[in-house]
């Protein structure tokens, strides 16, 4: 198991993470990237926390999910023969033509045996654990308030007892509901167990919507709630993880903030959730997109957006929180958003392809979704002869990184292949010579046949994980020669104890020092389609052994010790797990 043991809770407008003991212990409200009221995370207990504990230590926990659901169940087992259960969820479920999906999380806590005494420590605090907030106790609960910023929890426990920290019995079922903006417009009790009972049978209906393969069904279902989790439905934009900052690696540095939209996660996220069976997702992001564009049709796309369309992502450290472990600097913001990183173009094509050959979704302007695909193979024709900062976010210097040619070649592969299904010839015409003149050049300058394999860089000699796409995008098949020597080689240079590196080459802060949990998938996929089954399950097997107690991953995995690092939980890593499930499992049909 990795250090990185949270629960993961949401409804698609905020989350929050919660430890094994039952304690919130991030939390950002209104929305993903608002300022945290619980950073105890990145800090200590003073940044933030709200813990429902036993008045003795002496007790054990059990922590999972409800099946199929985002609801997160913490059993406390006194060693006195006492036990108490604690629900948490943030509510989500339909409410007339729309989903009910307030910043709100709520908690209940269920004797089971005995009469336990427990105290609850409710401690929020703003932005990011700077500022204490003003208290009061009124009529529609306790108020928490520092300028415009109001947090309200409602709870038919004692007030006295939440603000002195006072224990006391619980002699029964007790609720709890913290509110953001307003309070909480419920009777506390029935609302309580009304949105409880909603939400968890929305989460099951979901699930019940999804496509599954045969084989690996509950690694597949909880990565698949998981990235549900990571959209921001007011927009549809996607983010790369619920965290800032967690480190990469015990030697610091390398601390950003994941709770924006990148543009080339949100494309392998919404690609899954179309295997999975789910299509809402795509039209709201490919609308995120459209927004984005039309706002400065002239303009080279960014990696990263904010989760609003924001283009400005100002970087700063927050020198007041000592960072996960005492491992720092505290970043919010990420200065990626100035970056030229031109493989988007690729994946936003390869993103909106399946609008013109999926019947299924025809509320789509075929029209306008086809100028935006001439808009992106457009610029991703005029970036193919630039250097830019590469899918790894280099920020020492520019080069001409061969994985963002690639995808350069796929926005124009496609863009024919669109082109060609609407008939629109003046353009599938141009564009072949265009995707010829690509394809030559990744393959006579990114292939080095002395060292055997696809670099890094054009002309280059180190190796590169993402390269591992070139079969995943139809660059190259699985049989093809120079796939089966990169691959064999990556096997050699990049692996460490089963697990792949992104890259061993020194960095801007110097030579990683853990492996990149997709590029592992990245792998997997590759043996895979090479025909080589039996290997590729056998490490999936090993990466799915050390996903924490209730099955999430985040960014990094150390191959030595296998605790989980960076950001957590990572929708990339998620979109592997499933990725690589239909991969390796066998058919339904087979099965039987």
């Amino acid at each position: 198991m990795g250090q990185l043991d949270y629960a993961l809770i949401g409804n698609c407008q905020s989350s929050a993470l919660i430890d094994k003991q039952g304690c919130i212990v991030w939390a950002c409200l209104p929305r993903f990237d608002s300022e945290a009221v619980f950073a105890s995370l990145l800090g200590d207990e003073k940044a933030g926390i709200w813990s429902i504990l036993p008045e003795n230590g002496d007790y054990e926990t059990k922590q999972r999910y409800l099946q199929n659901t985002n609801v997160v169940r913490t059993e406390f087992h006194l060693k006195n023969g006492d036990r108490f259960d604690l629900i948490d969820f943030m509510p989500r479920f339909q409410e007339r033509d729309e989903y009910y999906r307030s910043p709100q999380i709520i908690r209940i806590i269920r004797p089971v045996k005995g009469n336990p005494r427990i105290k609850v420590r409710f401690q929020p605090r703003f932005n990011y654990g700077n500022v204490t907030p003003d208290v009061a106790s009124t009529s529609e609960g306790i108020v928490y308030r520092n300028d415009s910023t109001r947090i309200y929890l409602k709870t038919d426990v004692p007030s006295t007892y939440i603000l002195e920290n006072q224990t006391f019995e619980l002699s029964g079922d007790r609720y709890f509901v913290l509110s953001h903006g307003e309070p909480f417009g419920h009777a506390l009790r029935f609302g309580c167990e009304e949105f409880f009972e909603r939400t968890t049978a929305y989460w099951r209906t979901w699930v019940k919507h999804c496509s599954i393969p045969f084989e690996y069904q509950d690694a597949v279902i909880r990565s698949a709630l998981a990235l549900k989790l990571h959209i921001f439905e007011d927009t549809g934009a996607i983010i790369a993880a619920t965290t800032t900052s967690i480190p990469e690696s015990p030697d610091g540095g390398r601390t950003w903030d994941y709770r924006y939209c990148w543009l080339r996660d949100a494309y392998f996220v919404i690609n899954v959730l179309n295997r999975l069976g789910h299509f809402e997702e795509m039209e709201r992001f490919i609308q995120y997109l459209h927004n984005i564009a039309v706002t400065e049709p002239g303009a080279e796309l960014q990696p990263v957006y904010g989760i609003g369309g924001e283009r400005e992502l100002h970087e700063r450290e927050l020198p007041w929180l000592k960072g996960f472990k005492g491992i720092g600097p505290v970043r919010v913001g990420n200065a990626a958003y100035a970056h030229a990183q031109y493989d988007v173009y690729g994946e936003m094509v390869l993103a909106v392809t399946p609008l013109f050959f999926d019947t299924r979704l025809d509320r789509i302007d075929h029209q306008r979704a086809f100028e935006n695909v001439r808009r992106l193979v457009d610029q991703a024709t005029a970036a193919f002869d630039k250097p830019d900062s590469g899918i790894w976010e280099f920020r020492s210097e520019q080069k001409h990184y061969v994985f963002s040619k690639l995808m350069c070649w796929a926005a124009v592969d496609r863009g024919i292949k669109i082109a060609t299904k609407l008939g629109v010839q003046n353009e599938y015409g141009r564009w072949a010579e265009i995707r010829d003149r690509m394809r030559d050049h990744i393959e006579n300058q990114g292939w080095n046949e002395e060292l055997g394999f696809y670099t890094q860089a054009i002309k280059g000699v180190n190796p590169d994980a993402s390269n591992l796409l070139m079969s995943a995008v139809n660059f190259h098949s699985g049989k093809d020669e120079k796939f089966r020597r990169t691959v064999e080689r990556y096997e050699k240079l990049l692996m460490n104890d089963g697990y792949l590196f992104r890259y061993k080459n020194k960095d801007d802060f110097g030579v990683p020092k853990h492996a990149f949990t997709i590029c592992t998938f990245w792998l997997i996929d590759a043996l895979a389609s090479m025909g080589r089954n039996q290997e590729a399950k056998d490490v999936f097997a090993r990466v799915l052994s050390r996903s924490n107690h209730v099955g999430l991953l985040s960014e990094d995995v150390d191959p030595i010790g296998g605790e989980l690092w960076g950001n957590f939980p990572q929708a990339y890593s998620h979109v592997g797990v499933i990725n690589s499930a239909f991969l390796l499992s066998k058919s339904w049909d087979e099965a039987f």
